[in-house]
């Protein structure tokens, strides 16, 4: 939103933007319940660019997020290359992730939002409905009751997003009316992966679904960059000194 001419009247789809980064926003957690109603309150009585500037200034833009989602991308792929057979170590044991009662078989949000990650369990179905709301479904840490998993997703002006490691595998079948339901996540997984098959719609709204590192994984990247950065370092000053010593 443009701060240049902040006494120009904003257009309905300009209101109609504002509410969609902020149900996106409260998706991915940024905004609770309360901050996300009194924003999207404000942002329907705003009748200037000045008046909706700061309703989403605190909050990222979609070129940030979308960066933020290649760089884990990135990472997705290196872990993949890095870690390609249940040999190593690091790689995730799905056996031991197999099996147990659903904590929670579907979610509904109304002008609300919903979340589920952790240590969840998820069965072998899972019907989310996000109405002027938005949801999040994590599964990088999750168990699942049976190899196969549906989930169904639906939403009406809001938002979801389903979240899986780099090594599971996953199928996207949903589509999208006025909206997007987002596929790039379809994939194969690593031996004794869950099958995940995630459908639906999006009605002038949005499901993503994104391959993203468990938080271990990207403490063990980070990890790694920073042992190859002062490897780097030292190099340079180990042939700086020789340089120095040849004259």
């Amino acid at each position: 939103m443009s701060d240049e001419r902040p006494d120009l009247r904003a257009s309905d789809a300009d209101r109609e933007r504002v509410a969609e980064q902020l149900r996106d926003a409260m998706a991915e957690g940024r905004l609770d319940m309360t901050e996300f109603e009194e924003r999207l309150d404000a942002t329907y009585k705003a009748r200037t660019y000045g008046e909706l500037a700061p309703i989403t200034r605190d909050l990222p833009s979609h070129e940030a997020l979308e960066a933020l989602e290649a760089l884990d991308a990135l990472d997705a792929k290196v872990s993949m290359v890095k870690r390609p057979g249940s040999d190593d170590p690091a790689a995730i044991d799905w056996a031991q992730r197999m099996g147990g009662e659903p904590t929670s078989t579907g979610a509904f949000a109304f002008w609300s939002g919903f979340s589920r990650k952790g240590g969840w369990t998820i069965g072998r179905v899972f019907t989310a409905f996000a109405l002027w709301g938005g949801g999040e479904i994590d599964l990088r840490e999750a168990r699942f009751a049976s190899r196969d998993v549906e989930i169904r997703c639906y939403t009406i002006m809001g938002g979801m997003q389903v979240i899986v490691p780099p090594e599971m595998d996953v199928v996207v079948k949903g589509f999208g009316i006025m909206g997007g339901f987002d596929d790039k996540a379809t994939g194969v997984g690593t031996p004794g992966s869950p099958r995940v098959l995630v459908k639906g719609f999006a009605l002038m709204g949005g499901v993503g679904v994104d391959r993203k590192l468990r938080r271990t994984e990207k403490l063990r990247l980070k990890e790694e960059r920073r042992r190859e950065r002062l490897e780097r370092r030292e190099e340079r000053h180990e042939l700086h000194r020789r340089r120095h010593e040849e004259e």
